[in-house]
C-alpha cells in the first residue's frame, strides 16, 4: 500500500468530484459532500494540509483504496 499523500482539503474535494461527489453544505471549515450511490463525506478545509489519518479515513469512507484515490489526483 502506498503512503497516504499530504494534501490540502480543496485538492481532496476536487479529486472526489471526479467520481461524482458534490458539495451540498459548508459549515465553517468543513465541507459536506454527497454522492448518489455512496455514503456522504465531511472534508475539513483548513489553512494547512490534512493529516494523513484523516485523509485515510475519508478515502476508506468513500469506498476507495489509496491507489484508486491517487489515480484521481
Amino acid at each position: 500500500m502506498p503512503p497516504v499523500p499530504i494534501l490540502p482539503g480543496t485538492t481532496v474535494i476536487k479529486a472526489l468530484g471526479k467520481i461524482g461527489y458534490e458539495a451540498v453544505r459548508v459549515s465553517g471549515s468543513h465541507h459536506r459532500l454527497k454522492h448518489p450511490d455512496r455514503r456522504p463525506l465531511t472534508v475539513p478545509v483548513h489553512s494547512g494540509d490534512m493529516r494523513p489519518g484523516t485523509l485515510r479515513s475519508i478515502i476508506r469512507d468513500a469506498g476507495l483504496t489509496v491507489e484508486e484515490f491517487l489515480e484521481l489526483l
